[in-house]
């Protein structure tokens, strides 16, 4: 939102604009007040009284006004179930009449524009095609599944896209009553018991979208915070202000860090949807330009009712009117503005001829009452009130002023007889007090705006009156009334009113979802696009679902206000908490912090240092051999070369040395975490540094192979960058007869290893029973991305934009050489046999290695046709839209490929039961395999030509092949051999020259000989001779 994102949550009309430059604002209200008058062209009498009423306002709100203009006390703002009267807006200068105040997604649309006419206008080399084979997927995620009118909402919503072509699965944090009513609509619900560890239940890339409802889910939010989750689309629904007013309290408490975590996660979203134009210029603090609103929703009806079945006393007795008083609210707009007193001035001096129809009684008191409502302001706006009335004559008693916020005008509209709205300003979405008080049955009167004759017929189901003309007013309010009562007509109106009420703004509200959906997300190639938002059938656009709600009592609706204000009290506190632990990030609701175990853990780190540190006191006490200094320095360097192998080996890493097997999970992000296991058969090997485990026997890619430290090739080749950096000098790290792979969303979908089918794998491994075999356990023919159970090369088409085939045909001709004009594919025949998906497989390690050796010039010869158009512009031919991980989904195929035409036998695991089951048996294969392309030998040379050329001569060319691995061939080996010779003769030749030197070294002469002395007692008769 391009108007917010600066602080200033308006966007200017074009007709103000030229004073803004002065850093005015607006217009002074005087003028505009004049132009008002003399363009509306009101009758002498009214224009000689309101100029009266106006000479007396001058003196009289210049002593009241100011203060209730430019007062911004924090205290206005608080209040004890909502986020107040919204007076802040006022910080945004000298609000007149309000024609500026507009809220503009200029971001989200402008992106929109921008990505549409990319598609128009793009030129890949290549047709690209949706083929469809599966319907959109979309996740709703809720605090929990109470009833309340935003389940209703998004109830309406599902049924309407369900219709479209969408599959949805519902999430919530608690259980509740509209679990059963999502469960009739024919949407699945999965309970997530710890919002901590949701991500531990939930693949959420297996959803083209994610809808989040309430604040009270953050702690849903701040998964897709951290990677591989950080680019899905993510749609964050907020229909509580509760945050907005605690926002003033935490910047004035220094609370800086909590404000920065909920920026944080308001950024993430791709999308902050909110249901009017209030809530984002109250939230204005948060905004990043993702804002966006889709009007419409049925909380007023909904609180309307609830309101009258939980008060069974009369409003009116409350507040202590008569059965023969008739009372008149009198509303304004939920913006503040300073206008806002003259229309209220206006529609007071229209209704003036109504105090002649209600005469006073036997204590001078006039039956006919007048309430203006308007929110938490300043106390001198009731003195201001109380003055108009005055000089316009009311009786003492019968105007008054009532401070409250909309959310609390339900007694007040429930014990009015007519609702008049008195503001003028032209505003985006219908007023939601107008929908509450058509929902209690009361007539409402309003100027005709353009955004209420939407929806209000005059005379039909309201009264209309023009805001330039205000004595149709006074003869609107004549007409309803007859005798001090409503007449039946009126009686009439505010039934269809009421009726109207109940549904209103259905339409916007489903097809401003739907519309947002088909803007916002990117559907893979293999998803069927939805039917258009037209398509909807007009019946899912006409109303709420009343009808399934209505089994629930609203006794069990719990306020929503309140249940966010217990919400945000309680993340204070474990905000609070985190603090005077020393901690700075605020801990996810309900997570259950550890400190036993750091404290356990804290224990055994200082016993060791302790243990450690006696043990080098004694050593250093200790008398030690010592030889000469050639001895020392020869033990010095062999305990350098050896230090690698004297650190304490993890239970875990002793296991696994022992085992037929190991299993590399690879993993990018802090979100695959709960997915990765943590026994010896298992090790994971993270893509990128900062996402490694803490405390983990983990493989760190980038440091074995440089080249995934570069985040396109990173994310471009996704698990292969794993097996290159686990063949790059595997002997290091790998000593395992048998290597194996299993991707964490395998785990995720229930699809990995259980210990019945390791025990079987392993024991089919021993037994040496298929000998050199891809064992795999994620079957293509059960990929919910292949519901059609398609053939191979059909899938592959499916997932890469109907151009898997040319790629792999394109990539072939190149690694082979092959310069005429060739098309064919390996044969992938349709036997009743699968395939593997999700890289889970295993294979012995001399047989991985060879398939490195295949995979690295393949993807040489992909990156080599793709690489210039998707990384300058993001666009290549296997996506449909920009997408990062541009041909992973090719290289998750390819090692069937290899396999079946490399006369590898081919093994399906169950994961869950650990039944054994070969596919395209060898006997079935002969006339279909390209051995010759596949065999070891071709491979093999064509990798040493390859070698060669980068070795001898070092091309300039930007080249993929040499960072993937090692660069190995003959003349290697011998260039090796022939510098270790060097280096031996060199060292001898020091070894002789060292033992000339010593030989040819000259000796000094003797200077002089000493001779002892004689003894003391005959040093007085003797002297010591010197010769």
């Amino acid at each position: 939102m391009g108007s917010l994102e600066n602080g200033v949550p308006v966007k200017r009309d074009p007709l103000l604009r030229s004073s803004s430059t002065k850093g005015l604002g607006f217009q002074r209200p005087i003028l505009r007040f004049s132009r008002f008058l003399f363009f509306g062209k009101l009758d002498y009498l009214q224009w000689v009284c309101t100029v009266a009423v106006f000479c007396f306002f001058v003196v009289l709100f210049q002593m009241f006004l100011p203060g209730l203009v430019m007062e911004k006390s924090g205290d206005s703002l608080k209040t004890e179930n909502g986020y107040g009267d919204l007076s802040f807006i006022k910080n945004i200068g000298g609000l007149d009449f309000g024609e500026g105040i507009r809220f503009e997604p200029s971001k989200l649309l402008q992106k929109f524009q921008k990505e549409a006419d990319e598609i128009n206008h793009s030129s890949a080399p290549r047709l690209r095609h949706r083929l469809g084979y599966r319907k959109p997927q979309l996740a709703l995620v809720f605090p929990d599944l109470l009833v309340d009118p935003q389940q209703l909402l998004m109830v309406t919503v599902a049924s309407a896209l369900l219709e479209m072509g969408y599959t949805i699965q519902v999430y919530s944090l608690k259980d509740g009553p509209v679990n059963a009513i999502w469960r009739n609509v024919g949407v699945p619900v999965t309970i997530i018991r710890n919002v901590a560890k949701s991500a531990a239940v939930v693949d959420w890339l297996s959803y083209d979208g994610i809808v989040v409802n309430s604040l009270e889910a953050r702690g849903v939010v701040s998964c897709f915070v951290q990677e591989p989750f950080k680019s899905l689309p993510l749609i964050w629904t907020i229909s509580e202000g509760t945050l907005a007013t605690r926002l003033r309290q935490y910047t004035s408490t220094g609370k800086m860090e909590l404000v920065n975590d909920w920026k944080k996660l308001f950024n993430r979203a791709t999308a902050v949807v909110f249901p009017n134009y209030v809530l984002p210029m109250i939230y204005s603090t948060f905004d990043s330009g993702n804002y966006f609103v889709i009007p419409g929703s049925p909380a007023e009806a909904w609180e309307v009712d609830n309101f009258i079945a939980s008060h069974r006393d009369s409003p009116r007795v409350k507040m202590d009117y008569g059965p023969d008083d008739f009372v008149i609210a009198l509303v304004r707009s939920q913006f503040l503005y300073k206008g806002l007193w003259l229309e209220h001035a206006l529609i007071l001096q229209a209704l003036l001829p109504l105090v002649a129809e209600f005469p006073v009684d036997n204590n001078s008191n006039s039956h006919l009452k007048i309430i203006i409502i308007s929110g938490n302001s300043a106390n001198n706006y009731s003195v201001a009130v109380e003055a108009i009335a005055l000089n316009l004559q009311y009786p003492r008693g019968v105007v008054r002023h009532i401070a409250i916020d909309e959310d609390e005008a339900d007694n007040v509209l429930a014990a009015a007889d007519i609702l008049i709205y008195g503001s003028f300003l032209e505003e985006q979405s219908f007023p939601g007090i107008l929908i509450k008080a058509m929902s209690f049955g009361k007539p409402i009167i309003a100027p005709d705006l353009s955004m209420i004759k939407k929806y209000v017929d005059d005379r039909v189901n309201g009264y209309l009156f023009p805001k330039e003309k205000i004595s149709v007013l006074t003869q609107i309010i004549l007409q309803m009334i007859s005798e001090g009562k409503l007449s039946p007509l009126v009686h009439n109106v505010a039934s269809l009113a009421k009726d109207a009420a109940k549904n209103l703004m259905v339409m916007e509200t489903v097809e401003g979802y739907a519309s947002l959906f088909e803007n916002l997300l990117k559907f893979p190639s293999e998803v069927a696009f939805p039917k258009a938002v037209t398509k909807i059938p007009p019946k899912l656009k006409e109303e709420w679902k009343w009808n399934l709600f209505a089994a629930s009592a609203y006794s069990t609706y719990a306020n929503r206000t309140l249940r966010s204000l217990r919400f945000l009290d309680k993340l204070e506190e474990q905000w609070s908490q985190s603090q005077t632990g020393g901690s700075g990030s605020v801990i996810a609701i309900d997570e259950s912090f550890p400190y036993d175990i750091w404290e356990e853990e804290k224990l055994i780190g200082i016993a060791n240092a302790r243990k450690r540190r006696e043990e080098d006191e004694l050593k250093d006490r200790t008398d030690q051999p010592r030889g000469s200094w050639e001895d020392v320095y020869r033990s010095a360097k062999r305990a350098d070369r050896a230090k690698n192998d004297l650190h304490e080996r993890e239970e875990g890493e002793l296991e696994r040395t022992g085992q037929p097997l190991c299993i590399y999970e690879p993993y990018f992000g802090e979100g695959t975490w709960p997915f990765l296991h943590g026994t010896s058969l298992y090790r994971g090997i993270g893509l990128s540094t900062k996402g490694r485990r803490r405390e983990a026997d983990d493989i760190d890619a980038p440091s074995r192979l440089p080249l995934l430290n570069n985040p396109y090739y990173r994310d471009a080749l996704g698990e292969y960058g794993a097996f290159f950096a686990i063949a790059n000098r595997v002997d290091r790290i790998h000593r395992n007869a048998w290597i194996g792979f299993q991707s964490w969303r395998a785990t995720a979908k229930n699809a990995s290893l259980s210990k019945i089918a390791e025990t079987t794998l392993l024991n089919a491994i021993q037994a040496r029973k298929h000998g050199d075999t891809l064992y795999f356990w994620v079957r293509m023919d059960m990929d919910p991305r292949n519901p059609s159970q398609l053939d191979f090369w059909s899938f592959c088409d499916a997932i890469n934009a109907g151009n898997c085939k040319f790629a792999f045909s394109e990539a072939l001709k190149k690694m082979y050489g092959i310069k005429r004009d060739w098309d064919s594919l390996p044969p992938m025949p349709v036997d009743g046999d699968t395939w593997s998906v999700m890289q889970s497989w295993a294979l012995p390690t001399r047989s991985f290695l060879e398939f490195v050796m295949f995979s690295r010039m393949f993807v040489d010869a992909l990156d080599a046709q793709i690489y210039d158009d998707h990384h300058q512009r993001g666009h290549c031919y296997l996506s449909l839209s920009k997408d990062k991980h541009c041909y992973s989904r090719v290289l998750e195929l390819l090692i069937n490929v290899w396999a079946y035409h490399s006369a590898r036998r081919m093994v399906y695991v169950n994961p869950q039961t650990g039944e054994i089951h070969e596919h395209h048996k060898l006997k079935n294969r002969r006339g279909h395999m390209w051995i010759k392309w596949f065999s070891y030998a071709t491979l093999k040379s064509m990798d040493e030509d390859m070698a060669e050329e980068s070795d001898d001569e070092h091309p300039m060319r930007r080249w993929l092949w040499p960072s993937t691995g090692e660069v190995f061939w003959q003349g290697v080996y011998l260039r090796e051999k022939n510098q270790r010779i060097q280096q031996k003769e060199k060292r001898r030749q020091q070894s002789k020259d060292k033992l000339s030197r010593m030989r040819r070294r000259s000796h000094q002469k003797v200077i002089g000989k000493y001779v002892k002395p004689p003894p003391e007692e005959d040093m007085e008769n003797s002297n010591s001779t010197t010769v």
